[in-house]
Order: C-alpha cells, then sequence, then structure tokens
C-alpha cells in the first residue's frame, strides 16, 4: 500500500507547499495531493486558498518521483473540457504523474457551498451533482480519446470537438464519496474511488465499486481504492493494525493530512516511520 501526503491549502502559502512537498518525496512518500477549494470557511478573512491545479502544474516541475493528486476536484467549478486541457497539461508536465480526483462538490449542507453561491453558481441537489460527476468523466474519455462525435446530456454538450490536448497516458479518475451512490459512479465510470479510512461502511463501498465495475465489463483488480486520514504514527508503520484493516479491505493508496504551516522537518521524520 501506497503512503501520500495531503497538503491542505487553506492559509497555505506556495512557497511553503513547495518546500513541504519536496520533503515529502525526499522522505519516501509516494505522492503529494492537495484540495480542491476556493476560500477556507472556516477563515473567510485570511489570506485565501492557492487554486489546486495550478500547485500540481507548478509541484509537477518541481518534483520528480511523487504521484501528483486533486482530492477532490469540484466538477462544478471547470468545465469537463476545460479540465480536460488541464489535466492533459499536466500529465505532460508531469511525466504521466497524474491523478485526477473529481466529486459532485459540497451540498448545500455544507459549508463550501457558499464559495460556490459567492460566484453566482447555483448548487444543485445530491442526484443532479451526482449526474453532473457521470457526464463530466464522459466528457473527459471522449476529449482525451480524440472523439470527434458530438454529445448532449443534461449538464453539457460538445459539438463535434477535435484538436483537444490528448494525454499519454490518460490519468486515473478517482471518484470522491462517503456513500454508495458515489461508490457506484465510481466503480461503474471512473477508475477508482476516495473515502475516509475510518468510514464505518469502508469495505461495503468498496464492494459496491467493484460489483458495479464488474457489471461494466471491466476489471475489478484494476479498480484504484484510496483513502484519507489524519496524520498519524499508527499510519506510518506498516506493521500497525490501522494499516493492515486498510490493506485487507483492497486499499491501494493511504492519503495523509497535513495542515499550515509546514514543517519539512517533521515531515522527513514521519517518512522514517514508513514501513517500519
Amino acid at each position: 500500500m501506497k503512503t501520500d501526503v495531503l497538503l491542505i491549502p487553506m492559509s497555505a502559502r506556495w512557497k511553503d507547499m513547495r518546500a513541504a512537498a519536496l520533503a515529502a518525496e525526499e522522505a519516501g512518500f509516494d505522492g503529494i495531493w492537495t484540495w480542491d477549494h476556493l476560500r477556507d470557511p472556516d477563515g473567510p478573512s485570511g489570506p485565501g486558498v492557492p487554486e489546486a491545479l495550478t500547485v500540481l502544474t507548478a509541484l509537477a516541475e518541481a518534483t520528480r518521483r511523487v504521484s501528483l493528486g486533486s482530492l477532490v476536484l469540484n466538477v462544478a467549478n471547470r468545465h469537463p473540457g476545460l479540465l480536460a486541457n488541464m489535466a492533459a497539461t499536466i500529465q505532460a508536465v508531469s511525466g504521466g504523474r497524474l491523478l485526477l480526483g473529481i466529486g459532485a462538490g459540497g451540498s448545500k449542507r455544507t459549508p463550501y457551498a457558499v464559495e460556490q453561491q459567492a460566484l453566482g453558481q447555483s448548487v444543485d441537489g445530491d442526484q443532479a451533482r451526482a449526474q453532473r460527476v457521470v457526464e463530466a468523466i464522459e466528457v473527459l474519455r471522449r476529449l482525451w480519446s480524440g472523439d470527434g462525435s458530438s454529445f448532449a446530456g443534461q449538464h453539457y454538450r460538445l459539438e463535434r470537438p477535435t484538436g483537444f490536448l490528448r494525454p499519454e497516458p490518460p490519468p486515473p479518475i478517482i471518484v470522491g464519496g462517503f456513500g454508495p451512490r458515489m461508490a457506484a459512479i465510481a466503480g461503474r465510470h471512473a477508475d477508482g474511488m476516495n473515502t475516509q479510512a475510518f468510514h464505518p461502511r469502508l469495505a461495503d463501498l468498496v464492494k459496491v465499486a467493484r460489483d458495479e465495475r464488474a457489471a461494466a465489463g471491466r476489471d475489478p483488480a484494476s479498480f484504484i481504492v484510496t483513502v484519507f486520514a489524519g496524520m498519524d504514527e499508527r499510519w506510518l508503520r506498516g506493521d500497525s493494525r490501522a494499516r493492515q484493516s486498510l490493506e485487507r479491505v483492497g486499499v491501494e493508496r493511504l492519503i495523509l493530512l497535513l495542515s499550515p504551516p509546514f514543517d519539512p522537518g517533521e515531515i522527513r521524520a514521519a517518512g522514517r516511520l514508513l514501513g517500519a
């Protein structure tokens, strides 16, 4: 099981994110992720939030080995045609290291809905937001494959698209979610899923996703399961019960969250525990 870190961008400075990413790569972590948000719901008057894909592009140039991931991009923030081109660009800059995490965005019940409402965007209900994810995946795959046929969905349209940048290889699409609806979408349409490491129904969600993948005629064994948790020593030691419980479920990547201000020394110390 791979071990990654996620750099929480709320109130973070780019130079500190860069230093933390370089420390994580040096320390032996396998990947660097960041969240996709436009503002800090807990401190809206603070210094702001660095944009996720811009950060990942810069880190693609600064790093050499680690995977780079978004956890997860709100598909309502970017038209999937634009997202397809942005992801293809990062894939080129990074040499094929992108893991494209996408999701439905926050519902009206979450503090993250405010960042969309502040920009005049509506926040749809759960079913509509889930359908938007399905259509976004369809658009991404069509553009990446060079499919020039038209497409008409409930949320997006393509009119004989040609000439779009095509990534080599296309990055895996990982869908984030916490319930069976998004797990099913991940299994049927995407390449992987992300949820909480401590989710009480983690095994059930993984089964839903793999069953849907098999029903769609796709290999369940190639499905990528990722989970996130806070940085803690029990997640770093290879012989810990916590890690072993995830491995039994089939988790491939464990993503550990880091809050600013980032301490490169602490990141290197955590790396020394990996596999211990």
